[in-house]
């Protein structure tokens, strides 16, 4: 479904992807990991047309979108979830679904109330002004917010940093359910355990290059690889 293919990715002279490769098929959840620093936001960024690659190839359902800008890549039915967790400060919650809510391909899988289905406690509050949510809060309507775009292919960047523990075992479980419910996900995570508890394969990045990839029970008996490219 996604191919990225050895793309070079550079802020200003910097040089911060370095032929930079990964696919992810239809249905799976993959998780990049790395350290802090190490290139995964660039590489979502990369994907989303945020920070375009010099260099290199990315490929969605076989179609370029290397050099796209971002609301039409965004229409091709990829959703992206900052680790910025940007919203309209000044709207309500209701407000910033409202604004976010279209159909993919005349599909209509995701509107304001099926979201607040799958997030209960936002609907509890949704004349909330967003400026005035919690960071659990404002990571779920953030969520929410790609999710009202009918996505079939979601970029998840650090959804769980500096959450309560609560927080995110409640999200792990919601973005569990997101494969049943047809979507196909990379996730780029620091926290280990969630990312490899919901993923079918790992591929770890450090100074911006694939270091490792395979599936994540070859990772979990790899103690080498993850002390080596994951331990602080």
């Amino acid at each position: 479904m996604l191919e990225v293919e050895a793309i070079h990715t550079y802020y200003g002279l910097s040089h911060i992807l370095h032929s930079l490769s990964l696919t992810v098929e239809k249905g799976e959840i993959v998780c990049l990991l790395g350290r802090n620093g190490a290139g995964k936001s660039t590489t979502m960024r990369s994907i989303m047309g945020l920070t375009p690659p010099r260099r290199g190839k990315i490929l969605f359902k076989g179609e370029s979108i290397a050099g796209m800008k971002p609301f039409r890549i965004a229409r091709k039915g990829i959703g992206f979830v900052p680790d910025s967790r940007e919203v309209f400060a000044d709207l309500s919650i209701d407000e910033n679904l409202e604004i976010s809510e279209r159909q993919f391909d005349g599909r209509n899988l995701w509107d304001c109330g099926k979201v607040y289905e799958l997030f209960p406690a936002l609907k509890r509050i949704s004349s909330r002004k967003a400026g005035c949510l919690s960071g659990g809060e404002r990571q779920m309507l953030t969520i929410a917010r790609a999710l009202v775009t009918n996505p079939d292919f979601l970029l998840l960047d650090e959804p769980t940093e500096g959450l309560a523990p609560l927080v995110v075992a409640m999200l792990e479980e919601k973005i569990g359910e997101f494969k049943s419910l047809g979507l196909t996900v990379l996730l780029a995570e620091q926290n280990q355990k969630v990312a490899l508890g919901l993923s079918d394969r790992a591929y770890i990045i450090d100074n911006g290059a694939i270091r490792w990839h395979g599936a994540v029970e070859q990772l979990r008996e790899n103690e080498e690889v993850c002390r080596k490219y994951l331990l602080v």
